[in-house]
């Protein structure tokens, strides 16, 4: 709920990776952790393979009443999504991180079409307005528990183990609704549009 009672939803569109891209990515993740968490004061908590994604659009707390209209926006896309690939490490932000993400290589700028597609059409049927800064494909992996930023700026950051060398089509396209709970986030997809070429 919002301010006034009324009934809001966080909501998101992102890109799918296949499951075993996610599970090689949370194994990899969970091996940092473990590694930090002899370094650094503060504990990174992996994410689980099931939760990843790659956000185009965060929409943040919308009506649920919009929910219906959002739910198309996947579906009437146009641009495809070539082959991605899975690049270095990122601490984000930078300043005072609290996430661990890996960069997403967008080989044909395709995703960066589609996100810009995607902020058109939202701001078409739900007069929403982007972040200003540059879109940046990211996947993140781990989170910082607790309230504390990870002491990466103090002591210049932490060696972190080669990421995977992974090359992949995303499988979908999806509208989320994210649900806080005190063990993290929980995502529910409302819609989808498949990204896979057909056989």
């Amino acid at each position: 709920m919002s301010g006034g009672g009324r009934a809001t939803a966080r909501l998101f569109l992102a890109v799918d990776p296949p499951e075993q891209v996610c599970l090689e990515l949370a194994g990899w993740a969970r091996a940092v952790a473990a590694q930090t968490r002899r370094a650094a004061a503060a504990e990174l908590r992996a994410l689980p393979a099931e939760v990843l994604h790659i956000t185009l659009c965060f929409l943040g707390s919308r009506p649920v009443e919009e929910i219906d209209v959002l739910a198309q926006v996947p579906c009437s896309s146009a641009t495809e999504v070539g082959e991605l690939s899975i690049g270095a490490p990122l601490w984000l932000p930078p300043r005072r991180p609290r996430n661990l993400a890996v960069e997403i290589h967008d080989h044909d700028g395709a995703l960066e079409r589609l996100q810009r597609e995607l902020v058109g059409e939202l701001g078409r049927v739900v007069a929403w307005e982007s972040e200003r800064r540059r879109f940046r494909a990211h996947l993140t992996v781990a989170r910082v528990r607790g309230r504390e930023a990870f002491p990466v700026a103090t002591g210049g950051p932490i060696a972190l183990p080669a990421t995977p060398a992974l090359h992949f089509q995303p499988e979908s396209l999806t509208l989320y609704r994210s649900w806080l709970e005190p063990t993290g986030a929980r995502y529910q997809a409302l819609a989808a549009r498949s990204l896979m070429p057909l056989s």
